[in-house]
């Protein structure tokens, strides 16, 4: 049977019940421990000889609701949850009871309470009594039943404000053990505050509206520059039920930081007007305006009144930055032009002037190195987490999240046991009401560790929490609402705070840095990857009679390239990162020089085109075009084996240019055409081909004037002859010669109109 408890009158509370019940154990103990076979560890462990520990895991106890989580005395706690026999044997005679008590005293003790599974008689909470039971006759194995126990507050003996253990139990026999014994418990803990507090924490919750890379550097060539998403699974997140949807839902009714990645808002943006989606080899146009239009505008009601910090765009990953990425060049102005567009991004698409002095990096992790690059970034304030930056003194409370640590910077230190209490499966409803009930309890044991010393705390929950967790963090913060030992305080405020002259302000050492956040870093050949881009993406800005048309969106997503939701996803933002790569090679291979065959000079000097294609929709300036040759005796604009001649070619044609040649000798030459930037850097592939010089030499002139000559004496011998024959003609006609015969008919040949052979002939 369950422990009975007298409602009658006056009744003990569970703390009383507790001293009184461990007291018996204590002086019946030598009795108990020869009538019972049951090995103990002490007299606590004899508290309850007919629910021994033995089998105390026989039956899962999952919690499913606990209401209110925060009672007040006229309340009603109603605790609902499933059983599961997960034995060998079916339980008979199973009694789910509700225990209560006792106090527990600081953090520490709500942890260790939190960490035990089995049994323990004498430190488990006692049953509040047979009235409030629910029994079934049998359990069979492997099945699950639903339970409800109801409880009037004023029944649970609560005595003076804290927290209180809370746990359900569920008691029965088997055929192997007849008697009856606990064979399952869950607890939880109860918040006894029925007043507000005369001294409250200021808490400050962060609400991240943070989201993985979508958006793609390629963009259509219209005007309005349509942008290209890898996938549409943004909008699912968009949508109602979604992620993203849930956040700003769930945050609209919270006194929350909202803390915002500006690629997200951009992405979203793009996504309310024409954009295409990658499929296979091609793109769809996609289909989700309408998502992404009433997220906008329901995130822009939202925030209206409210705090938001900015990260830099594309929340780039501090830690692999500082690790890796910060020796190789152009690294650091990437992040920098990062935080610098933030501001601008966030005004333009929400109409609120957010915060951009905070660096947020992952989990909260921080060395000196990180430090030094979220500074240079322009942080001031750099988002800790207090398993990271520990306390190098024993403080019997939980100091000011604030703490100057050097040069202007704050390190604003996150609770890390309130922090990741929200970090695991929160879709199961016994998981996630343990997460509500363990953050109410410390926060209210936070607060009576010292009641006259009002600190600051702040809670950094997951970057990118899910629909379950971001429901379960908004169900802990609706059992704050009363404000009876918490009073919400945003996250600039915070970082302000009067600092505890107490807490730590040293920074860790790098080595000091977990080593499975640092196994999850962007890899050194991603920023190398990232600077071989950037350099074709320079070189190419400087020829575009647009550049922006270009620089903007292969800007973006180059940041996105170092965001920190790459972690975990190596495969993932390799891809990303060669794609971004493909497609500016891509667009630079517009411009190019196209093929010529074989060139024959049949002269001292021509001219020799050599033709500049440009495939882009915008015009390209700015462009040399250089011929060198390997012949010295080949010589360029009378300037010798090398010419430069500038380019500028408007969108989708093509130019010829010129050179004049001069040559000196018979031969061939080799002569390679090459595209620079007006800063010398080569531009594009080079091309080469053969000249061929054919010069006419004076022996060859004088067989030419010789047959000239001939030409001419042989005209005027034939003339003569047709002089003379037309007078004979006269004569004939006079009946004074004979007929002549006519001139006779030429024997050359029509000019053929077949096509010349190989390669180009360029007369002079």
């Amino acid at each position: 049977m369950a422990e009975a408890a007298d409602f009658q009158g006056t009744r003990p509370s569970p703390a009383r019940r507790w001293l009184r019940r461990t007291a018996s154990a204590v002086l019946g103990a030598p009795l108990l421990s020869g009538l019972l076979a049951v090995p103990t560890a002490g007299a606590a462990l004899a508290a309850e000889p007919a629910k021994a520990p033995t089998g105390s895991r026989t039956v899962d106890v999952s919690l499913n609701t606990l209401s209110p989580g925060v009672p007040t005395e006229d309340d009603t706690l109603t605790v609902s949850g499933t059983l599961t026999n997960k034995g060998k044997e079916t339980i008979s005679s199973a009694e789910v009871d509700l225990r209560v008590g006792p106090r527990l005293s600081g953090r520490g003790e709500v942890d260790d309470a939190a960490k035990r599974s089995a049994y323990v008689p004498g430190v488990d909470p006692v049953t509040v009594g047979d009235k409030y039971t629910v029994k079934f006759p049998k359990l069979a194995k492997g099945i699950s039943q639903d339970f409800t126990l109801t409880v009037p507050v004023d029944k649970l003996g609560l005595d003076d404000p804290g927290v209180y253990q809370l746990g359900v139990s569920v008691s029965g026999r088997t055929t192997t053990t007849p008697y009856e014994q606990v064979l399952g418990i869950e607890r939880s803990f109860l918040p006894w505050q029925p007043e507000a507090s005369d001294s409250r924490t200021k808490l400050t919750f962060l609400w991240p509206l943070i989201a993985s890379p979508h958006v793609t550097a390629e963009t259509r060539s219209d005007e309005q520059q349509t942008p290209v998403f890898t996938d549409d699974d943004l909008a699912k997140e968009l949508a109602p039920g979604g992620r993203l949807e849930q956040l700003v839902s769930l945050g609209s009714r919270l006194p929350v930081t909202w803390v915002v990645d500006p690629d997200l808002l951009a992405s979203v943006a793009a996504m309310a007007g024409k954009y295409e989606v990658e499929s296979g080899d091609t793109t769809v146009p996609g289909k989700n305006q309408a998502v992404a239009k009433q997220w906008l505008s329901a995130l822009e009601k939202v925030v209206e009144d409210g705090k938001v910090i900015a990260l830099p765009f594309a929340d780039p990953d501090l830690a692999s930055i500082a690790h890796r990425g910060k020796n190789v060049s152009g690294t650091l102005s990437h992040l920098q032009n990062a935080s610098a567009v933030a501001a601008t991004t966030v005004e333009t698409i929400l109409h609120v002037k957010p915060s951009t002095d905070f660096a947020w990096p992952m989990n909260g992790a921080v060395d000196s190195s990180i430090v030094d690059v979220a500074t240079s970034a322009g942080a001031h304030n750099v988002i800790a987490r207090s398993d990271s930056f520990r306390e190098t003194t024993k403080l019997p409370y939980t100091p000011t999240a604030a703490r100057p640590i050097g040069g202007g910077t704050t390190a604003v230190v996150a609770d890390a046991r309130l922090s990741t209490l929200f970090d695991g499966d929160m879709s199961r409803a016994g998981s996630s009401t343990r997460a509500v009930q363990k953050f109410l309890a410390h926060t209210l044991a936070l607060t009576e560790q010292t009641p006259d010393n009002e600190r600051s705390i702040v809670v950094a929950p997951p970057r990118m929490p899910t629909v379950a967790q971001a429901q379960t963090m908004a169900r802990a913060l609706e059992g704050l609402a009363a404000n009876r030992w918490t009073q919400p305080l945003d996250l600039v405020a915070a970082a302000e705070a009067k600092p505890d002259p107490g807490a730590t302000t040293k920074v860790p050492r790098s080595s000091a840095y977990p080593k499975k956040l640092r196994a999850q870093e962007l890899p050194t050949q991603a920023f190398q990857d990232i600077r071989t881009t950037q350099g074709s993406l320079d070189s190419f800005e400087t020829i575009l009679t647009q550049p922006e048309r270009v620089v903007t969106p292969f800007g973006n997503a180059v940041n996105r390239s170092m965001s920190t939701s790459w972690r975990g996803r190596p495969l993932e933002a390799q891809q990303y990162r060669d794609a971004v790569g493909d497609y500016l090679q891509s667009l630079t291979s517009e411009v190019q020089l196209i093929e010529k065959s074989d060139v024959t000079l049949s002269g001292r000097s021509a001219t020799i085109p050599v033709t500049v294609q440009n495939k882009l929709v915008q015009g390209v300036d700015r462009l040399v075009l250089q011929l060198t040759s390997d012949n010295i005796r080949l010589k360029f604009n009378d300037d010798g084996s090398m010419a430069e001649l500038p380019v500028s070619i408007a969108g989708g044609h093509s130019q010829s240019v010129k050179f004049d040649t001069a040559t000196s000798a018979n031969g061939r030459a080799q002569v390679t055409a090459r595209l620079y930037t007006e800063d010398g850097t080569q531009y594009g592939e080079e091309m080469t081909f053969t000249v061929k010089v054919s010069e006419v030499t004076p022996t060859v002139l004088l067989v030419i004037a010789g047959g000239l000559l001939l030409l001419v004496l042989a005209g005027i011998r034939m003339y003569s002859h047709r002089k003379r024959a037309v007078a004979s003609d006269t004569a004939g006609d006079n009946g004074d010669g004979p007929e002549q015969p006519s001139d006779p008919t030429p024997d050359t040949g029509p000019e053929s109109g077949a096509p010349s052979g190989t390669g180009e002939k360029v007369d002079r």
